[in-house]
């Protein structure tokens, strides 16, 4: 009996995965190669290469036996996809899959000291230094963990489904990895004195001062302290966004008004601009020498003043920045409302109003709370707009970059001032559990709703109009003072037409050797697509597996699984590329300088919006529909892939356009992770900006725009629309 009919279908897929994790251990390099997996030249290297050759060559060739551990695990666990079905088996699939992935990041982490120094433990044969782990190790740990995994399901957790088992264990794997490993390995310097030793009363002597809390602010005064300041602003601008977005997103999918094209264009334009480009912008209308004040003192004598940079600067400019995601997320919530359960309303004559009141608008709560949810993590994680038109106003997240970077580089003032921020994200996560609970909002089912969606009630229509249409008109007016320094030669000075700036950055000639593209940007701008591409799928799938696991499965950890996921967001980005530098700059896994850090980065850091968008989405799907797929015998993956994802497009949409923008566009998380040959747009733009060359920053800022405006198009066109088999919107008489 050979071992394809020794295995049964129910085993079929441990041994797979038993089999490429062995496929790793014997063909890709263990460890990490400095130029890549490309770069390796020819089979020689790859068996022997002191660091470039596979883990069998290792142990073979080069004296490193420990590697067997993993080898073993791995033949362990194919030796169980022998047998049949059973707890027993799952017992051994547990120990195979999680006690190889321990003894290989035990020895990961145990040999090698970083550079330079030596190993903590007595390793005889072993080198004193040994690289980060590379594919090899990435692929035998991915399988080890995945065995482990179904050996979960084996002893009956998760349904006994093995695709939901391991989807939330290498989901909670790459979280602990890449966001609460970095994160708390730098956080916890919030409890170590300046000797290192563990202090409680270290890190409040850090925090516990009147500037951060506002002794005279709780006391009845007016200046409250920085904490204060932050929580308050993002609450404003949480709910701020939210009604904003909502109200946009009912204008765009409830309504016939001709503002709904200019709605879909200018709605999601502040996601896809460089973050100082909006401040900007304000500054030149509301600045000191801004249009606004400019007229005030023409026709009322108003000398100019600095009114506009503080609190109502900052909260502008976070409107601006942080709506457009709620009205993504809304726009697909408002999508999923069944209209047969608002005719039925109607039917029973209850009038429009009443209708929206307590049939709609009840089933549009997840979207409400999981879109402030977003704009308030936002809010106090950021950094940009605070520093750029916050004057005298200060928060969390500047009193924590300039603590990283300032004269002053106190690491543990930046991690207790972190876990303040922490503390209120998890406060406000706490806060929307409570108010939804366990109730359903199931409006998505299986059956037939050919239903027309009941247009918007006339007076909230025009509410919805009085306060969408001027702040789209007063968002084209801000994009249009920001852009034109692109286009004239010295803002200020010479307002003359030129091109010369787009020249600078992207000039482009046709030499004897072909197309030369001479261009200051273009390595830079290459760089951030590049990345932004390979971040942006990643992201949504990884971000739509998680809300679909938390929406479909009871786990024990279940919220703090959630939190974690939302805990990159709730960090400065800042405190996270410092995180990172720390965490991965020695082995095992020794990312620093690549492009896959900044890659890694890019996706934690978006990844709550692909969470809290398909949360959102899923809460308004039947379960039936699930049900319905796996009792005709289709495989979870299957049911996944071909019923529930067309139902979730909205949601796919506003992951992956999040995701993408955000990439190409973000600035704190990734300054400190660049190098010369990595670096990306924004950084580019900000030494521009440093260097006072503000014509090819706006210039650069404006090719940004225009060609995230076309990936957004065309990922909407790509995914495409969701189905529903829905006329469109009744007109209103």
């Amino acid at each position: 009996m050979n071992l394809k009919t020794s295995i049964s279908n129910h085993n079929r897929p441990i041994a797979v995965w038993a089999l490429f994790g062995l496929a790793g251990f014997v063909l890709l390099p263990w460890h990490a190669t400095p130029d890549g997996l490309f770069a390796l030249r020819g089979l020689g290297e790859l068996i022997g290469g002191h660091d470039t050759s596979s883990a069998l060559a290792q142990v073979l060739l080069h004296h490193r036996p420990w590697l067997l551990g993993a080898a073993a695990a791995l033949a362990l666990a194919l030796v169980c996809a022998m047998r049949a079905p059973s707890r027993t088996q799952g017992r051994w699939l547990m120990a195979a899959g999680f006690g190889g992935a321990a003894w290989l990041m035990l020895q990961g982490f145990m040999i090698g000291g970083g550079a330079g120094g030596a190993p903590p433990i007595d390793t005889g044969a072993m080198r004193p230094v040994q690289p980060g782990f590379g594919w090899g190790a990435t692929f035998v740990l991915a399988a080890l963990l995945v065995l482990g995994a179904f050996g979960i399901a084996r002893r009956g957790a998760f349904r006994g489904d093995l695709f939901v088992a391991s989807v939330v264990v290498c989901s909670g794997g790459l979280l602990l990895t890449f966001v609460a490993y970095p994160v708390l390995s730098a956080l916890s310097g919030a409890f170590l004195d300046d000797t290192g030793r563990f202090s409680l009363q270290a890190a409040w002597n850090r925090v516990g001062t009147e500037r951060i809390w506002g002794v005279s602010c709780l006391a009845g005064g007016t200046r409250c302290g920085v904490a204060w300041n932050t929580l308050l602003l993002a609450l404003l601008t949480g709910a701020g966004t939210t009604i904003l977005g909502t109200l946009m997103a009912l204008i765009e999918d409830r309504s016939h008004s001709r503002w709904r094209r200019v709605l879909r264009v200018l709605a999601p334009l502040p996601i896809i601009t460089p973050p100082f480009v909006v401040g900007l912008g304000l500054i030149l209308l509301f600045g000191r020498a801004g249009l606004v004040n400019q007229f005030l003192e023409w026709a009322f004598g108003i000398p100019p003043g600095r009114w506009f940079y503080g609190a109502f600067g900052v909260w502008l400019a976070q409107m601006f920045a942080f709506t457009p995601i709620a009205f993504m997320i809304m726009r697909g919530v408002v999508q999923g409302v069944s209209p047969s359960l608002e005719e039925a309303s109607l039917t029973l004559r209850a009038d429009a109003s009443r209708t929206f009141w307590q049939v709609t608008f009840p089933l549009i709560r997840p979207g409400l709370a999981n879109a402030f949810l977003v704009g308030f993590i936002e809010s106090i994680a950021d950094f940009g707009n605070p520093i750029v038109v916050g004057g005298q106003f200060s928060v969390l997240s500047t009193e924590i970059f300039f603590a990283i970077v300032g004269a002053q580089y106190d690491q543990g003032r930046a991690a207790t001032l972190a876990w303040i921020l922490t503390l209120f994200a998890l406060g406000v996560f706490a806060l929307q559990r409570g108010l939804l609970g366990r109730r359903q909002y199931t409006t998505v089912s299986g059956k037939g709703d050919a239903g027309v969606p009941m247009p918007l009630p006339a007076r909230l229509r025009r509410v919805a109009l009085a306060v969408a249409v001027p702040w789209l008109v007063f968002t084209l007016v801000v994009y249009l003072f920001a852009f034109s320094g692109g286009f004239v030669k010295t803002w200020g000075r010479d307002y003359t037409v030129t091109l010369a700036h787009f020249q600078t950055a992207f000039g482009f000639a046709w030499g004897a050797d072909g197309w030369r593209f001479d261009g200051v940007a273009w390595q830079s701008l290459w760089n951030t697509v590049r990345l932004a591409a390979a971040a942006a799928p990643m992201t949504a799938a990884v971000g739509l597996l998680i809300a679909w696991v938390l929406a479909r499965t009871q786990f024990r950890g279940q919220g703090l699984f959630e939190f974690s996921a939302l805990l990159a967001f709730a960090i400065p980005g800042t405190v996270l590329g410092v995180s990172y530098i720390l965490a991965f700059n020695v082995p095992p896994f020794e990312l620093t300088g690549t492009g896959l850090i900044i890659v890694m980065c890019f996706m934690f850091r978006n990844l709550p919006v692909g969470v809290r968008a398909g949360a959102a989405a899923f809460k308004q799907l039947d379960k039936s529909l699930d049900e319905a797929s796996l009792m005709l015998k289709a495989s979870t993956a299957r049911t996944l892939w071909s019923v529930v994802l067309p139902l979730l497009k909205p949601a796919v949409v506003a992951s992956l356009v999040y995701s993408f923008v955000r990439s190409m566009t973000t600035v704190s998380a990734v300054i400190f992770l660049v190098t010369a040959e990595t670096e990306l747009a924004t950084t580019f733009i900000i030494g521009r900006v440093g260097q006072g060359d503000y014509g090819v920053a706006l210039a650069y800022s404006t090719v940004l725009i225009v060609l995230m405006a076309a990936a957004t198009a065309l990922i909407q066109w790509v995914v495409g629309d969701r189905q529903l088999g829905r006329r469109g919107v009744a007109v209103t008489p």
